[in-house]
């Protein structure tokens, strides 16, 4: 029998036109390791639904794994979430415009949940293969911690020994410099940190998520 390993990425977001999850995600879709294939699905960044979508998805897939990419503006290295917190405290809007203050992921429910995969293995074959990688406390407070939540909610109801996680990615190398053009014509970019347009190719982002997914299936 066939496993299903559901790797999620996210549309573009916050004005922007590229989202690297997306394109990795899309990647992956189809390939195989061992038997497990790879099924991707792109989510809206938008919090209306979240839960009926994750609870959708478990249903349809009965995943043996589940593997979550969005994007960390700045960040430098692939960034691998240890923890989802019950909060959804937006500093910009959603796609669909909510923009929430101090509001639960799920009502009622646990301040936390962590992640069920095998973080330190899959960051050390990171490492050890040339990719720069760190582990992370907090998923933030926006559509990815939140996603990360609402996956590992369902999963510790419906089928508890399927790892889950979240995995931040880095700018791509255009979106570091598209910024970097608009924030010389406004005249900010010396008042920015360089660290702000981090990035990192998508054939490296690519790579690593084979490698974490191996990790993680072997």
């Amino acid at each position: 029998m066939e496993n299903i390993a559901l790797v999620t990425g996210f549309v573009p977001f916050g004005g922007g036109t590229i989202n690297p999850s997306e394109r990795v995600a899309l990647a992956l879709d189809g390939e195989h390791f061992g038997k497990t294939r790879v099924v991707a699905r792109i989510l809206p960044v938008e919090f209306a639904g979240l839960e009926t979508r994750v609870s959708s998805l478990i249903e349809e897939l009965q995943p043996s794994l589940v593997l979550s990419f969005g994007l960390a503006q700045g960040e430098p290295t692939v960034r691998l979430e240890r923890v989802a917190v019950n909060l959804a405290d937006y500093s910009i809007p959603d796609n669909a415009g909510a923009f929430l203050k101090d509001a639960p992921v799920v009502q009622e429910d646990r301040a936390a949940l962590f992640s069920t995969l095998p973080l330190r293995r899959m960051e050390q074959r990171l490492l050890e293969s040339g990719i720069p990688a760190t582990l992370s406390t907090t998923a933030g407070t926006y559509l990815c911690n939140a996603t990360l939540y609402a996956f590992l909610r369902e999963l510790r109801d419906r089928a508890p020994d399927t790892p889950c996680g979240f995995i931040h990615l880095p700018y791509l190398p255009e979106q570091s410099a598209s910024a970097l053009l608009r924030l010389q014509r406004e005249r900010t970019a010396d008042r920015m940190s360089k660290y702000e347009f981090a990035s990192m190719h998508l054939d490296t982002m690519i790579q690593a998520a084979r490698l974490m997914l191996d990790v993680c299936l072997t």
